[in-house]
């Protein structure tokens, strides 16, 4: 099982990244896709959260600007952040469990590596 996170980089305040995330070594349609981040100094956060169905979850501070998706026979899940503010600084990591979605890092069992996100003027 891996995952490979990419897509991030360096952005202004406003403005817009989509991440992504590639699987390989099993299927998406059994498993919940999470979406976390941590900046330095900070606990790992769960950002938002997928599965098989369409359901998702986000946390409170990215819900109207982030959208978390996937695609099932590419096994890609997508994270568009749209509306960037300084304090979505952090590395983005994408991670899987079983199904139901949690925010609670240490039950995934899976991890890709991080991507870094920075937003500044």
């Amino acid at each position: 099982v891996q995952l490979q996170a990419s897509g991030g980089g360096l952005v202004q305040p406003g403005g817009s990244l989509r991440l992504s995330c590639a699987a390989s070594g099993f299927t998406l349609d059994y498993y919940a896709i999470g979406w976390f981040r941590q900046a330095p100094g900070k606990e790992r956060e769960g950002v938002a959260c997928i599965v098989s169905d369409g359901s998702t979850v986000y946390v409170e501070s990215v819900k109207g600007r982030f959208t978390i998706s996937r695609d099932n026979f590419k096994d890609m899940v997508y994270l568009q952040m749209d509306s960037l503010k300084p304090e979505d600084t952090a590395v983005y990591y994408c991670a899987t469990k079983g199904r139901p979605c949690t925010s609670i890092p240490g039950r995934y069992n899976y991890w890709g590596q991080g991507t870094q996100v920075t937003v500044s003027s």
